[in-house]
């Protein structure tokens, strides 16, 4: 029984149910905010973009780069960035 006493103490002494906790609200915001980014913001900026084809590719040997999916991906990160900014600065002003 020593090793599962000082195991339970480890947890509750570490906050791992609090860190657990604050994991599962992180995954929940970060799906509230690609929903947002993805239906709401990106209809804003995509006609913008069209130049850009997602399937574009560059082949060097057998290896197909997608670079079209990969700009995307990092606009859509970005955009995702500036929304989790001007969330976090409301919530810093409101306190």
């Amino acid at each position: 029984m020593g090793f599962f006493k000082e195991f339970f103490d480890f947890m509750k002494e570490q906050k791992v149910l609090t860190v657990a906790i604050a994991f599962i609200l992180g995954f929940a915001t970060k799906t509230l905010i690609d929903a947002l980014v993805a239906d709401i913001i990106t209809p804003i900026y995509s006609p913008y973009l069209n130049f850009l084809n997602p399937e574009l590719a560059i082949e060097v040997g057998k290896s197909n780069f997608m670079v079209g999916h990969f700009i995307r991906e990092v606009v859509n990160w970005l955009v995702i960035l500036l929304v989790v900014f001007i969330i976090a600065k409301k919530v810093a002003k409101t306190s």
